[in-house]
């Protein structure tokens, strides 16, 4: 539980919910349009928790982050955090579109990887984002953390406590297009939480007289 809270604090404390790239102001708010091709993945997701990865297939550390992705999509899913989106934006540059399949590889079919194409807006200026960045958006696609490294490098447990928190914390309001089924889901956790701390024992101190 002290490490959940901890988690939960060192987030709150990061500058502009992660990153400090980013505007405060786009906290809470929902990202400028962006598409890739004909797909509008944000319009897709709409209704899941959304975590959107920028990661470039010619970089070493992205392709170990999108492995790690992954495994961490697994993890959630087996806890019982189903009703999520994931999406993996490329780097647009001309290395990294032609390590494309590489990047793509390295996620199951559960995990789209976008590729922009050469002349189109770059959706990672759009997002005011850069490498190895991670966005979480809640179910009516509101911006609840932006995070960048080293806080986004998923090692660490931070992208995991973010997703967690967009998931089952009203970071940004109430959300129409929460289900019933991810509201009864997070009562449970929230009580699963309580029960832990009435059983965590209280430190005993004893002094020398």
């Amino acid at each position: 539980m002290w490490r959940s809270l901890g988690l939960a604090l060192a987030l709150c404390l990061l500058p502009s919910g992660g990153t400090e790239s980013q505007d405060q102001s786009s906290l809470c708010k929902q990202p400028p349009a962006w598409s890739i091709r004909d797909q509008d993945p944000m319009l897709n997701s709409n209704g899941s928790v959304t975590v959107v990865a920028l990661l470039q297939a010619s970089c070493y550390l992205c392709i170990l982050q999108a492995s790690k992705l992954e495994d961490l999509r697994v993890k959630l899913k087996k806890e019982g955090y189903s009703n999520i989106s994931y999406i993996v934006v490329n780097h647009q540059g001309i290395s990294s579109r032609l390590k494309y399949t590489h990047l793509k590889n390295k996620v199951s079919e559960h995990i789209p990887v976008y590729q922009q194409e050469e002349n189109q807006t770059d959706v990672w200026t759009l997002l005011n984002g850069s490498k190895d960045d991670f966005l979480i958006y809640d179910r009516c696609g509101r911006l609840v953390y932006h995070l960048g490294l080293p806080f986004s490098f998923l090692t660490f447990p931070y992208v995991e406590e973010a997703i967690k928190i967009a998931y089952c914390e009203k970071k940004c309001g109430n959300c129409s297009l929460t289900t019933l089924k991810d509201e009864d889901f997070c009562k449970r956790v929230s009580l699963a939480t309580v029960d832990k701390t009435v059983e965590t024992p209280s430190p005993h101190y004893h002094h020398e007289h």
